[in-house]
């Protein structure tokens, strides 16, 4: 049974007593998390009762989890990259990928390269199988406009890999050609970022999801509008779809119903719709049409959506965040 945006449920909840940042799936009932406790845990999600084992090295928060081939690759604040073998639960490789905390890591849809964003303000590509870096790409400011350090905070490979989108904390979105190495596209989505100048002299908000259409034409852009309390996270969630060879915004979506950052962005392999999630105390994940930028089905979350992976034959997405690993029916 593949995924349906019209069957979105939640069909377990697991309770934890640390914030979970990144999921990846080993199979149908295996998970890794990578957690505020420095780890990555292996859980099995149909028995609640099994121990979880551990991956210990880092030091910090584990902020991305990929799979590649039969190793799994790492990502923390600690600005570390380590590679490790499952069958012997032992670290292979670890590399000084960032002078600062990595936030987003994604894998090339052909496996083969690794992208990394970090508060350094630099997106480094990796190959995926040796950890050699392949392209070291600054473009993005390090200050905001308002003199604050500025933060990368997400990116995502197109269908055909040529292509890497990178987003800042002020709303920046840089297109690159993964050939060139070089800009080809930059796009500007300042709804995202709330400066307060008065009552806090603080800022919030920024782009903090991204996601390429299948057929690589659509770039939809997630984070939240503007924010009234700059001490809360009470902007409403928010994306904006663009064809991005034109620059041209297509749609701009802000929701009436679930406030926070959209952290996620997935497209369904049709392309015909893709799931946003996110949220602030509370948490949201929804099915949008690609094209009208309608909402298909949503469902409030017990807590704030930090990653989802969907795993489309088995019609499953996985959530995690604030203290919860929940599983949907698609």
């Amino acid at each position: 049974m593949t995924a349906d945006a019209n069957n979105l449920k939640v069909i377990k909840e697991i309770s934890r007593r640390d914030i979970l940042f990144s999921v990846v799936a080993l199979n149908e009932t295996e998970v890794f998390v990578g957690s505020s406790d420095s780890k990555v845990h292996r859980l099995n999600t149909e028995d609640d009762k099994a121990e979880a084992s551990e991956l210990s090295g880092h030091t910090s928060y584990v902020t991305g989890l990929e799979r590649v081939g039969d190793r799994l690759v790492s990502a923390a604040y600690d600005g570390k990259l380590k590679w490790w073998d499952l069958e012997k639960k032992t670290e292979i490789r670890s590399v000084d990928a960032h002078a600062k905390w990595i936030r987003r890591t994604a894998l090339s849809h052909n496996g083969k390269q690794l992208a990394t964003v970090s508060d350094d303000m630099v997106c480094r590509v990796w190959d995926a199988v040796n950890g050699k870096c392949v392209h070291e790409l600054k473009g993005h400011q390090t200050v905001t406009p308002n003199h604050f350090p500025s933060m990368l905070y997400c990116c995502a490979f197109s269908q055909d890999d040529r292509f890497l989108a990178t987003a800042d904390r002020i709303g920046h979105v840089v297109v690159w050609d993964l050939r060139s190495g070089k800009e080809v596209e930059a796009i500007e989505t300042p709804e995202m970022y709330t400066w307060d100048p008065k009552a806090r002299i603080h800022s919030i908000g920024g782009v903090r999801s991204l996601a390429f259409s299948p057929d690589g034409k659509q770039l939809v852009i997630g984070g939240m509008g503007h924010v009234g309390n700059i001490d809360h996270l009470g902007g409403k969630a928010r994306f904006e779809i663009f064809d991005w060879e034109k620059g041209e915004l297509l749609h701009q979506v802000t929701d009436d119903s679930y406030k926070g950052l959209t952290e996620r962005l997935v497209f369904h392999p049709s392309g015909k719709w893709f799931i946003a999630a996110g949220g602030d105390h509370s948490g949201f994940v929804k099915c949008v049409d690609a094209t009208t930028g309608e909402t298909i089905t949503d469902s409030k979350a017990p807590s704030h959506v930090h990653d989802i992976r969907l795993e489309n034959e088995q019609g499953k997405l996985f959530t995690v965040g604030h203290g919860k690993i929940m599983i949907w029916q698609l």
